[in-house]
């Protein structure tokens, strides 16, 4: 698989954890490190990790796909499940 792949599939993992956590635990939406900053640190770690193992990184404009995906799932996951609470 190519890294951009693995990359997307990894940001959807996020989104769908993230979504998840807000639905069974809604006072996380007020924590110290606000939800979407999550996904963005997460991405981070996982970049870092496939430049010290592989020594390339993904596309900017996968990037900015995978992070809209990931905040898309966290979005909708919480709103689908009804959970009460703002979302930012």
């Amino acid at each position: 698989m190519k890294p951009d792949h693995i990359f997307l599939g990894f940001t959807a993992i996020v989104g769908i954890a993230c979504g998840t956590a807000l639905v069974v635990k809604p006072e996380l939406r007020d924590a110290a490190i606000m939800p979407y900053l999550w996904v963005l640190i997460a991405m981070s770690v996982f970049e870092l990790g496939m430049h010290l193992r592989y020594g390339g990184f993904v596309g900017m404009n996968v990037r900015l796909f995978g992070f809209v995906l990931a905040v898309l799932l966290m979005v909708t996951i919480p709103m689908l499940a009804g959970s009460p609470g703002r979302l930012f």
